[in-house]
């Protein structure tokens, strides 16, 4: 829902790139799963996946990922939703603590570089 109000893409797909934009525990609209850092991962990456597939991609071609947390202390949690997603890909990564997300409820966000080679030469976004 933010995206027309920032003005951002939730993917772009640019050579043979699909760039994502930091998806958080939103489901439609809503905020979902507060408290549980774990659950709030997975919904997190589910979101990565369907801007991904939205542009012919999938997670299996995700080459890099940032998760980007507000309670570090929970890292095997975030950790535990990230390598149970991406397990057979084995992106490169990194785990970030942050001050504030921009809902308090949330604990990670997670953006992904995927590469597929092709996919850009259309140049196309997600929302």
């Amino acid at each position: 829902m933010w995206e027309p109000i920032v003005g951002y893409s939730r993917a772009v797909a640019a050579g043979d790139f699909v760039f994502v934009t930091g998806c958080t525990s939103i489901d439609g609209a809503d905020f979902v799963h507060e408290g549980d850092a774990y659950a709030q991962t997975i919904q997190a990456i589910g979101n990565v996946r369907t801007a991904l597939e939205k542009l012919g991609a999938g997670l299996s071609d995700v080459v890099r990922t940032r998760i980007y947390v507000t309670d570090i202390s929970r890292w095997a949690e975030y950790g535990r939703a990230h390598g149970e997603a991406f397990a057979g890909v084995m992106p490169a990564t990194s785990m970030i603590g942050v001050s504030a997300l921009i809902d308090p409820r949330m604990l990670v966000e997670v953006e992904a570089v995927a590469y597929r080679p092709g996919i850009g030469a259309g140049a196309g976004t997600s929302e």
